[in-house]
């Protein structure tokens, strides 16, 4: 099953490198990885996916707070959350083309960040099946690149991961 792990971490040089290590010494992988500073200068939050069993993800919890940079860890999955992901998807286009990947923007509510005679670069947010309908949804001969954030989440209501 696949698990969003909200991790609220010390700030400091080597701290991410200790939980990326984590998971590549016993054998765990990080499907997506997204790192940033809190209001709180002095923290940061991963936020991680991975997929695994119920006793795989409370292995993987128990040995991140151990971890002494850990501050407090949540796994997303387990209340209710709000996810989001934002994708940028540069595709090649022509006179032909211009009005449908405009018209399948305004439908998936993205956004064209860029235009020159030959592409467009879209954004996109939203869970990460409407990324990936979006994907399908365009040749894949028209696509030039994508980039993707991976998956991000916050707790719905007041329940959150704060000190």
């Amino acid at each position: 099953m696949r698990h969003i792990i909200s991790i609220l971490i010390e700030n400091e040089s080597g701290a991410l490198s200790r939980v990326a290590g984590l998971f590549s010494a016993r054998g765990y992988n990080i499907e997506s990885l997204a790192v940033a500073v809190t209001e709180d200068p002095s923290l940061s939050r991963i936020t991680l996916v991975t997929r695994g069993s119920e006793d795989v993800i409370e292995q993987i919890t128990k040995q991140l707070n151990k971890l002494i940079d850990v501050v407090k860890l949540i796994d997303l999955v387990e209340s209710d959350h709000i996810e989001r992901e934002l994708m940028m998807v540069k595709i090649k286009t022509n006179e032909q083309t211009r009005a449908e990947i405009r018209s399948l923007a305004d439908i998936f509510r993205g956004k064209i960040l860029d235009v020159t005679p030959t592409s467009y670069v879209l954004e996109i947010t939203g869970p990460s099946e409407k990324l990936d309908a979006f994907v399908a949804a365009i040749a894949p001969e028209t696509i030039i690149e994508v980039v993707r954030s991976g998956p991000t989440g916050i707790s719905r209501g007041e329940k959150g991961l704060h000190l």
